[in-house]
């Protein structure tokens, strides 16, 4: 354990060592060049090391991810497209695929519509810091953490026996049925993505507030002296103006919702039908062992997730111009 710390101390050195030295060299090498050219190599030569993690530990990879999607499932022969064929035609990755739809759907609205009640409630008491940070501790846990909280929340146990989940212990109490949460295919999915809701409407509602207390009071103020309801000003004035901001939160959500793999993996791990695609990817890789089809389920991830990616980039753009 000692040894183990000493080389975490020793690595941290070591990169500030790394760091400081290159900005030196850097620094001197710009000194050198000509003055017109400063402003044009000093930014490269800063941006080099990002550049070099990027190519490294992105680019790299997923270059050669899309390489054994092209192979079989031992990647010793070429096979061209026929691993996504396959993947594209099998009814469990249709189920995780639809599955990843209802938490990009369910995921992005619940989050972004609580998260923006939130913080249009927290604006208005007093004691707004508090309540903020109680919402936000949620995204201090861990996701493995928040799917074994869920998981005893969701506890079942048969009728008659002593409920330990508390959802169960509730309904038993008030004389109905204890529900087998995460096995019935009618509320398993939605209580796994009910899981991640309580864990980011706190980061949507800290995001929104915080665009929230950027609009113009005066423009709140002059709908209220114009006789307008607090849900008028709500909908007509606060969501419009908030726009750019929702789309950020929402865009980052929906991201998140594509990329959903711990909660699931920790409280069903994808059995009932609750299989994301993150999952899939992980059950070929390593349970059945198919390198091919699991690199041709990572492309299809990234193929999703890369266009809300640019739209995030484009929205968060506008907001700052709009700043």
């Amino acid at each position: 354990m000692v040894d183990r710390a000493i080389q975490v101390v020793v690595a941290s050195l070591g990169i500030s060592v790394v760091l400081f030295a290159y900005l030196a060299i850097t620094e001197a090498i710009v000194r050198i060049l000509p003055h017109r050219r400063q402003a044009r190599v000093q930014p490269l030569l800063w941006m080099a090391p990002a550049l070099a993690f990027l190519l490294i530990f992105l680019l790299i990879p997923l270059v050669g991810t899309f390489v054994l999607s092209l192979l079989d499932a031992g990647s010793s022969r070429f096979i061209g497209l026929d691993n996504f064929g396959a993947i594209l035609s099998d009814r469990s990755m249709q189920s995780a695929i639809g599955n990843s739809v209802l938490w990009l759907v369910g995921l992005t609205l619940a989050t972004v519509s609580v998260g923006l009640v939130m913080a249009v409630l927290a604006d208005r008491v007093r004691y707004e810091g508090i309540a903020k940070a109680i919402l936000f501790m949620p995204m201090a846990i861990s996701f493995v953490a928040a799917g074994v909280i869920w998981r005893f929340m969701y506890d079942y146990r048969p009728p008659g026996a002593p409920q330990t989940g508390t959802l169960n212990a509730v309904l038993t109490n008030v004389g109905a049925d204890p529900v087998t949460w995460l096995i019935d295919s009618a509320t398993n999915n939605g209580a796994l993505i009910f899981a991640m809701v309580w864990m980011f409407t706190g980061f949507c509602m800290v995001i929104l507030s915080a665009g929230l207390k950027g609009l113009p009071r005066e423009l709140l103020e002059a709908a209220r002296v114009d006789g307008a309801t607090e849900w008028q000003v709500f909908r007509r004035v606060i969501v419009p103006l908030l726009g750019p901001t929702i789309a950020v939160v929402a865009t980052t959500m929906a991201i998140t919702a594509l990329k959903a793999f711990d909660v699931v993996y920790v409280m069903t791990n994808g059995n009932f039908d609750t299989d994301v695609i993150a999952t899939k990817m992980y059950k070929e890789l390593f349970s059945s062992r198919d390198f091919g089809q699991a690199s041709a389920i990572a492309v299809v991830l990234v193929i999703a997730v890369v266009p809300v990616m640019i739209w995030n980039m484009r929205s968060f753009r506008r907001q700052e111009a709009m700043q």
